[in-house]
């Protein structure tokens, strides 16, 4: 649709530009219209929907059409002369009685929702029935004064529950009514953008006090009494192998003996836990795991497992707050170590980067980043390609890793010999043996469109693949796949839930779990989603190459976390063993960023950073998601109650 003259316009932002545009209006005959257009370093949406309001002011009608870089948008709802409401979407579709609820809507443009937050504001404490299932509150926290366009506004901050695994920022005005969302990327009215990074720092401050209580209750000095874990199966990452029948005593935040089941003699005080049917590994490590902006998705990383993170791309103010939080006790938190993102000054330069124009720029945004005290820098899509090498040659000589996307106009060979230790996401490996036409346009959609039209015909066993791969062993350079981003977007149909998620359904909220089913990457030039299921194939298939000939793999997600177990489920598929695909996510890791002294296996005097899980791993990795017990920096945290703190109703499957 073309929004009018006059009609209200809100803006998508970040510290890095404009990422596009919302706008509504009312038409004549009395509906609400709204158009949404946003580019994310390539990656498009493009949505209308139009809404018809009830006497009560509930939506009974509403229409939406587009698409996303998850599929088909197309939604629509209704309810009947007989009260009876019915929905269908790209990935499901249902009836049942209106009565008091509200349609939660699974997409469309983000600025509709607002009616919702009034409809919750309305509520009050006692809140809203929502369909297809689910409940929501809203609380009022302050009022704070930003500047815009027409000098100074109060607005006031709150919290959703319901639709999230945690309670979810938004901002009202002063009459109660939406006004925007803030965060790394942030939904505003326009001449308000200037005012997202204010509004995002005091939210997070205030969150940041909401998981202080929590973190204060698990890390208490009771958790944190010696614990004997007896007759357990360990894994044993440094070798490679599943020791049984083993006895590990935990004590004042190390482990402080391993031996055989029942030779160790626990002291008094200490928590026995009989380790029969159950194995203990290293703490898992996410090799891609960005940190910042939401401390509760943190914690919900222990509870899956994770004691450990690599991110690939944060922001410095954020990661030197978690840093500062997390060492006084007042963040429930992995450990971790945090690399920055540059990118070229562009309307696709990645959110949150630092943006450069220059090379000289490059490398003075590569010293402000050792002078932060952070571990490496992430080069990005729209980099110049000159300027890699000299900016790299900076880093390295000031100790920082240096990995990344892959600029485009470059091919991953040339970006390893300009100097990256490490390549991110198998796309950009595939794109060794892309049509130029692709390499050129990588900082578009066509770093996944590419992949997914030609990666089909690749043959991973020809002369110039192979010698990619030996050059990449040679040179030690690591691959962090993430094949779970790739898998859903690739392979579904709007069918099923993606095997990254299908384990976490019936403990996620409702919206979440619903989210979590997609229709797919939209198809072009005539390709099937059988041609994209090919495609991903030979992305999986590489990563067994890569592993074959040598080259280090470490497992990420660049997603909630919750995909790891599935990242290295997909390792095992591609060739890897058991052990292997564990060690990627153990002492690979931990060697990386250079902690493996103190971490990444089980050994006398190293950090207790474990995780003992109901079965055995050795048989199924899917036994990793069954978390019962995680010891961080030595203190003994329940896993069922890691879970309820952080929005997972139970157990996985």
């Amino acid at each position: 649709m073309t929004p009018p003259a006059g009609a209200r316009h809100f803006t998508i932002s970040s510290v890095a530009g404009k990422h596009g545009d919302v706008w509504s209006w009312k038409t004549p005959d009395g509906n609400i219209s709204y158009r949404m257009s946003m580019s994310l370093r390539g990656w498009v949406t493009e949505t209308d929907e139009v809404v018809t309001l009830g006497p009560d002011k509930r939506p009974i009608k509403l229409a939406i059409r587009g698409f996303t870089d998850s599929g088909d948008a197309t939604e629509n709802f209704s309810v009947d002369s007989a009260g009876v409401a019915r929905w269908k979407t790209a990935v499901d579709e249902g009836s049942a009685p209106f009565a008091g609820k509200r349609y939660n809507t699974y997409g469309g443009p983000w600025l509709a929702g607002e009616h919702d937050i009034e409809a919750l504001v309305a509520a009050g404490p006692s809140g809203v029935d929502l369909l297809p299932r689910g409940h929501a509150t809203l609380t009022i926290k302050k009022p704070v004064e930003i500047n815009g366009p027409a000098g100074k506004k109060t607005v006031k901050l709150a919290y959703i529950e319901g639709f999230g695994f945690s309670p979810s920022p938004v901002w009202l005005d002063t009459d109660n009514r939406f006004f925007g969302n803030a965060g790394v990327i942030s939904l505003l009215p326009e001449g308000f953008e200037a005012a997202g990074p204010k509004l995002k720092e005091i939210q997070d401050a205030e969150t940041a006090v909401m998981v202080r209580d929590v973190a204060r209750r698990f890390l208490s000095p009771a958790n944190r009494t010696p614990t004997l874990i007896d007759h357990v199966l360990m894994f044993d990452s440094v070798a490679g192998t599943y020791l049984p029948d083993r006895a590990v005593l935990v004590r004042d935040g190390k482990v402080a003996a391993v031996g055989a089941g029942g030779s160790i003699k626990a002291p008094a005080g200490t928590v026995t836990i009989d380790g029969r049917g159950k194995t203990l590994t290293p703490g898992l490590w996410d090799a891609h795991r960005h940190v910042g902006g939401d401390d509760w998705n943190l914690l919900q990383n222990l509870a899956t497992g994770m004691t450990n993170y690599r991110s690939p791309g944060s922001m410095i103010d954020e990661t030197l707050s978690l840093m500062k939080r997390r060492a006084a006790g007042e963040l429930l938190a992995p450990d971790g170590k945090v690399s920055i993102i540059i990118d070229r000054k562009d309307p696709l330069a990645a959110q949150g980067a630092l943006t450069v124009s220059s090379p000289e720029e490059a490398i003075a945004a590569v010293r402000k980043i050792k002078a932060a005290g952070m571990w490496g820098v992430k080069f990005y899509t729209s980099m110049n390609p000159a300027w890699i090498a000299p900016a790299a040659a900076e880093a390295h000589k000031l100790g920082l890793h240096v990995h990344g996307h892959i600029p485009a106009g470059m091919r991953p060979l040339e970006a390893v010999r300009a100097g990256y230790d490490e390549i991110t996401h198998i796309n950009f490996i595939m794109m060794q043996a892309m049509p130029q036409a692709v390499v050129d346009k990588a900082n578009t959609a066509a770093r996944l469109e590419g992949p997914a039209k030609y990666g089909k015909d690749v043959d991973l066993d020809s002369p110039e693949m192979k010698a990619f791969y030996a050059e990449l062993a040679k040179r030690k350079t690591i691959i962090d796949p993430t094949l779970t981003v790739w898998e859903p977007l690739m392979t579904s149909d709007g069918s099923a839930v993606a095997p990254e998620y299908a384990p976490f359904v019936d403990i996620a909220p409702s919206a979440v779990a619903r989210s979590w089913k997609i229709a797919g990457y939209p198809l072009f030039d005539g390709l099937t989603r059988d041609d994209f299921r090919k495609s991903f194939a030979k992305m999986v298939g590489v990563v067994g190459k890569l592993h074959e000939a040598g080259v280090p793999i470490v497992a990420g997600t660049d997603g909630w976390g919750l995909e790891l177990v599935r990242e290295l489920e997909l390792y095992q598929e591609a060739g890897l063993s058991n052990a292997e695909a564990l060690q990627t996510a153990t002492i690979v890791p931990a060697r990386m960023v250079g902690m493996a002294e103190t971490t990444g296996s089980i050994a006398a005097g190293k950090s207790a950073d474990l995780i003992l899980v109901d079965g055995d791993v050795s048989q199924n990795l899917g036994a990793l998601r069954h978390v019962q017990t995680v010891f961080l920096d030595g203190y003994r945290l329940d896993g069922s109650e890691l879970r309820k703190a952080s929005g997972l109703g139970g157990m996985p499957r």
